[in-house]
Parts: structure tokens; C-alpha cells; sequence
């Protein structure tokens, strides 16, 4: 049986727990407001685990716990990216990588009305927000944030999509910047969409630096960020050597 954690909440966090185990203790957190993300459920004045992994908290208050799976379940907030699968009158439906399908209101766009519906073909790549995942409902979604702008979502053009764990995506989106994207950007120019849903879409101005941006982003998973930065060195010393070869 599970403990109560009695400890403060940073106690707990970068710990690894599993299910069952209470990581958060509300009543020893009055007068605070939290949110939760994947893996976690409110149980009265308990906050518990529901899978194994390891607890996150990201300010100003939200925890979630990190798992690396290939399996996305949809939670409220999260930045994803989807691909469309097919279009209706009100909405489009769209693939996220999760349990079930999951469907963009036509109107979910920065002023968004009837007369100016998008038109998306099936395969379209979109970086969407998940605004509601409830269990047992398909997800909606949305292209503006909580703000009603655009921002960064919408349709992603040209470029390279691949997909990967879900610990990778979120390794990918933590703060500080992850090694390899820092030492990526500080050599050459990219641009980069990850989607916690284990999809990373990623563009650059030749083809031969877009492959060694996938491939440094998809072997850094089991590296430290001492491994990473030298394995980026040795990926855009080959890249140059490359780019020399060519215009002799």
C-alpha cells in the first residue's frame, strides 16, 4: 500500500514512483493552485501516480510524470503535433498518436468564422494544442493558445517528420535548452516542432543539414548532455568535411 508523502513537494520531484504511490500531499499545500499532467490523478487531498516513471514539476505549477513510451496519452495543454485524417462539416479529425482519434473545430483558429473555414487535405501536418482529454472522449483540439492567437500553431510545411518516445519529446522541451539542441543551434540554422506526443518536425536550408539535425535528435535519448554535445561536434565536422568534398 502506497504512503502518504509527507515531505515538501519539491521532496518528491525527480523521484521515480509508480502506481499507487501519493506524491503530493494537498493539505500541506494550502492556498496553492496546481495543475496536473499526464500520469497523475486527484484522489480527495491526494495527488497519486497512476504509471511508473519519474515525477516533473515545470513553474509555475505544473507536475506530470515522465515516462518514455511510445504510446501518447492525450492531456489537456499539451502541444502536439497531428496529422489529418479526414475532414467533416464542423470539424477535422486528426491523428495525434493516442488512443483514439482527435477532432480540430473548423473554427478553432485565430478568428476563426464560417466564411473563412481552412481547407486541409488528409496528411496535412499541423502543430495543434490539446484543449480538452477526457478518458473515454475523443480529444479536442485547437490551433490558438489560451490567449486566442495563433502563435506557433498551425500547418507545418515542408521539412521532415519523425516520431519518437515521448521521454525524448519532453527531454527535448525542458528547461534549461537540452545539450543537443543547443549545440546544434550554435553551428547551424534550423527550425524545429516537437509535439509531446512523440512527433518532432524539423526544417532546414539543405537536406544534408536536415538529416543530421534528425539524426542528432533521435540519438540523444541515451546520452548525457557531455555525449550529446560531442556527438553533435563530430555530426557537423562530417557535415563540413561533406560540404567540402562537393565544391572541389
Amino acid at each position: 500500500m502506497a504512503e502518504k508523502a509527507t515531505g515538501s513537494p519539491a521532496s518528491f520531484v525527480d523521484q521515480s514512483v509508480v502506481p499507487g504511490d501519493v506524491v503530493l500531499d494537498l493539505t500541506s499545500m494550502a492556498n496553492q493552485t496546481i495543475k496536473l499532467g499526464g500520469g497523475l490523478r486527484q484522489d480527495c487531498d491526494a495527488i497519486t501516480a497512476m504509471k511508473a516513471g519519474t515525477l516533473k514539476f515545470s513553474k509555475p505549477n505544473k507536475y506530470w510524470v515522465e515516462t518514455s513510451q511510445k504510446r501518447y496519452v492525450p492531456c489537456a495543454g499539451d502541444s502536439v503535433l497531428g496529422i489529418v485524417a479526414d475532414s467533416k462539416a464542423d470539424n477535422f479529425l486528426v491523428d495525434i498518436k493516442g488512443p483514439t482519434i482527435a477532432f480540430l473545430p473548423v473554427l478553432a483558429f485565430e478568428g476563426g468564422t464560417r466564411r473563412n473555414i481552412p481547407k486541409f487535405e488528409v496528411g496535412t501536418l499541423l502543430y495543434v494544442r490539446v484543449v480538452k482529454a477526457n478518458p473515454g472522449m475523443n480529444p479536442e483540439l485547437s490551433c490558438i493558445d489560451a490567449s486566442g492567437k495563433a502563435a506557433e500553431y498551425g500547418t507545418l510545411k515542408d521539412g521532415y517528420m519523425f516520431e519518437c518516445s515521448t521521454g525524448l519529446s519532453r527531454m527535448l522541451l525542458s528547461s534549461p535548452r537540452c545539450p543537443v539542441l543547443e549545440a546544434l543551434g550554435k553551428n547551424i540554422s534550423f527550425e524545429t516542432a516537437i509535439g509531446l506526443n512523440g512527433r518532432v518536425w524539423v526544417n532546414a536550408g539543405s537536406p544534408s543539414t536536415l538529416i543530421v539535425v534528425a539524426n542528432a535528435i533521435m540519438n540523444a535519448e541515451s546520452l548525457s548532455g557531455v555525449q550529446q554535445r560531442i556527438m553533435v561536434d563530430k555530426l557537423i565536422q562530417n557535415l563540413k568535411l561533406s560540404s567540402s568534398s562537393i565544391t572541389l
